[in-house]
């Protein structure tokens, strides 16, 4: 197959790893694979892997910019030209565009839902799914289906992968290669709690910056580390201020490669208030991490509450901070329900498994417009 993915940009995030999970794996598997976006930071990986860029003006968040329209004329020659036989897109902005493209080719396009939505005018009236639409959990089929009224058969539910074995092997590391990674970062010797995510209103931050001031009223050398970058940055530093926690609490803008960070980690904590799945999270489950998220969302389809991690409701930071104390006090449940989630994560969400269902799903359409 020759396969066009659409993105708005390459910067670190989900989406682009997501699409840098499919590109690779679809191109081992012989498919010739292009991306089309504005690019950015990530650029160089995907050109390291053979994957063919094709640089379009894409990076707006409005679905009726003239943008669009510019791209459009771009990429409509290249559909014909390169054989495209599928287009997938990964945001609402090429969401829109894949269906003008679709429109003028006649070729098939998917898109990925890689969230929950707002009921907006536009994508009520201007859907733009495609002929099967991709959720990446169970809880974003729901979504789809309660509030955009999208057919169930057009849906297929398909896990984020991740590389296993290159997270596992973070879980063999000794306690003295811990330990100089927390120095290299310039923490200090208590437990460390975890947080990777944009820094966003989504993500919950701010609980957990408030339950951090209740875990170290328990646990007094608890130190909390947040990786990620976002418009919330100087709000979080102040509110950290505020409580007394500044010395405490420490920001790590670059997360272009999570490992490092998680190697930190005694806890991973995803507080979101929304969460299709939450790949983060999937990493640190495969680092045998021990994890708490909130009980929402795709975060519920990873943690089975005291199995394989810990859940609170979202936005309660009694109940985070109470959960994230449980862990630090018990190093022996932190094990088992670390290595609980690793066994999950090795088993349902591998890239493996995401590229094949992908690729199923591509064929379907292919089929059924044969």
């Amino acid at each position: 197959m020759n396969i066009l993915y659409l993105t708005n940009h390459l910067n670190t995030g989900g989406i682009t790893s997501y699409v840098l999970t499919l590109s690779i794996g679809l191109k081992k598997k012989g498919h010739n694979v292009y991306i089309a976006s504005s690019g950015g930071e990530l650029l160089g990986k995907f050109l390291s892997e053979g994957i063919s860029f094709i640089p379009i003006p894409i990076k707006t968040k409005s679905e009726i910019h003239p943008k669009i329209w510019l791209s459009f004329m771009m990429l409509k020659g290249l559909i014909r030209k390169k054989d495209i036989n599928i287009i997938h897109a990964n945001t609402r902005v090429t969401q829109v565009l894949a269906h003008l493209l679709s429109d003028s080719s006649g070729r098939p396009y998917i898109s990925t839902c890689h969230g929950f939505f707002k009921r907006r005018f536009f994508r009520l009236v201007f859907p733009c799914w495609g002929k099967k639409t991709i959720a990446i959990s169970a809880q974003v089929k729901e979504h789809l289906m309660r509030d955009f009224n999208v057919p169930q058969e057009n849906i297929e539910v398909i896990h984020n992968g991740i590389d296993v074995e290159k997270f596992a092997r973070l879980s063999h590391q000794s306690s003295a290669v811990r330990f100089q990674i927390k120095k290299d970062l310039g923490l200090g010797e208590g437990p460390v709690v975890g947080i990777i995510a944009r820094l966003s209103e989504v993500k919950g931050h701010t609980y957990l910056i408030q339950a951090m001031r209740i875990v170290r009223e328990q646990v007094p050398d608890a130190q909390l580390l947040i990786g990620g970058e976002g418009k919330l940055e100087k709000e979080l530093r102040a509110q950290a201020s505020d409580l007394g926690l500044e010395k405490n609490i420490f920001f790590f803008p670059n997360t272009t490669d999570t490992r490092k960070l998680l190697s930190a980690m005694d806890v991973f904590v995803l507080p979101s208030l929304h969460e299709g799945l939450g790949l983060a999270l999937m990493e640190a489950m495969a680092a045998a991490v021990a994890v708490v998220g909130s009980d929402i969302g795709g975060i519920k389809s990873l943690i089975q509450h005291r199995h394989s991690g810990l859940l609170a409701a979202p936005g309660d930071v009694g109940a985070l901070a109470g959960a994230i104390v449980e862990l630090l006090k018990d190093p022996q449940k932190r094990k088992l329900f670390a290595e609980s989630a690793r066994d999950l994560i090795a088993r349902d969400f591998s890239q493996e498994e995401m590229v094949f269902k992908t690729e199923e799903a591509y064929l379907t359409c292919l089929n059924e417009k044969g």
